[in-house]
């Protein structure tokens, strides 16, 4: 079976909720705070959690969060194909929940910021293996380059992920730029599409997606509790969401695109997986912290109530 090998950052994530942000200088008291894995950590549970074998590849740290991540990585049994820790502990990110549901972060790179290309030498790749690259990896100066070097000598029969994140917004810088051609599977929300677009609405960011991405890349642009919609080639259609009571945004976008690439990976058509991911998006945000995700039977079961209904 296919294997999705993640190269993204695992951190840990300080997670609080709270009625709203403090003003600059303010303070506020949260109602509840835990450390948690986060980061691409929550894509990999998602995908594992619905029947995906995951690797990561990525840096892990030695110290209290180093043995946090590989400790939860170890629990959903996600193999952790680069086995020697860094010198440095993994970073660390304040994850802010408000009354909205909406999030905000703050973020300290930590040894998942580094990657060499002999890191990257000894990772087993075989046909049909996903390969998922965020956004955030093209910012680390300790791993970006190597990353794109070893994507880009990836052999056709592997698919490329990519992920852009909240803070890619052009494709015009130089690692982008090589990126583009071979990325297979393109993974955003709408409000990425738009800022890396420059485009004013979802359906002429779609358009202009193509403009930068190969003739026949299957495009995934989440938009919210409407869902998604899935573009490739000449179609284009919307796959709707799933109406459920929102109390934290925080990893719905990831288990979005962990479900996804699982459903795809099994074979499923991109509306079928669309339909598993909006799901799973669903279900992740009527629960509180960052790996939310659920398993396969809690999507199918969601699945098949909204066919009966």
């Amino acid at each position: 079976m296919p294997k999705l090998l993640h190269t993204g950052q695992v951190i840990i994530d300080l997670v609080m909720a709270v009625d709203k942000l403090p003003q600059a200088g303010g303070d506020v008291l949260a109602q509840s705070a835990s450390f948690e894995a986060g980061g691409g950590f929550n894509v990999m549970a998602a995908a594992r959690r619905n029947g995906l074998p995951v690797v990561y590849l990525g840096r892990h740290g030695t110290g209290r969060f180093g043995d946090l991540a590989r400790a939860a990585m170890d629990a959903e049994g996600i193999r952790i194909g680069i086995t020697h820790r860094a010198e440095r502990d993994t970073g660390l990110c304040v994850a802010i929940t408000d009354a909205s549901a909406e999030r905000s972060f703050v973020s300290y790179i930590g040894a998942e910021g580094e990657l060499t290309a002999e890191d990257l030498a000894s990772v087993s790749v075989e046909a049909g293996d996903y390969v998922y690259v965020s956004g955030y990896s093209l910012l680390h100066v300790g791993k970006a380059q190597a990353l794109v070097d070893w994507v880009l000598a990836l052999p056709s029969a592997i698919k490329v992920v990519f992920d852009p994140g909240p803070l890619v917004d052009s494709p015009e810088a130089p690692l982008m730029q090589a990126l583009l051609p071979r990325i297979d599977l393109w993974t955003s929300n709408a409000v990425e599409a738009l800022k890396f677009t420059g485009a004013s609405d979802l359906a002429d960011a779609l358009t202009r997606l193509t403009d930068h991405l190969p003739p026949t890349v299957l495009m995934v642009v989440r938009d919210g509790p409407q869902g998604c919609w899935i573009s490739q080639g000449a179609e284009c259609r919307h796959v709707p969401g799933f109406k459920v009571d929102a109390v934290d945004s925080n990893g719905a976008g990831d288990a979005h695109a962990g479900v996804f690439v699982a459903g795809l990976a099994q074979g499923l058509s991109a509306f079928d997986a669309a339909r598993r991911a909006n799901a799973a998006a669903a279900l992740a945000v009527t629960r509180w912290g960052p790996a939310t995700s659920p398993g396969t039977a809690e999507v199918d079961a969601l699945v098949r109530q909204s066919f009966n209904g």
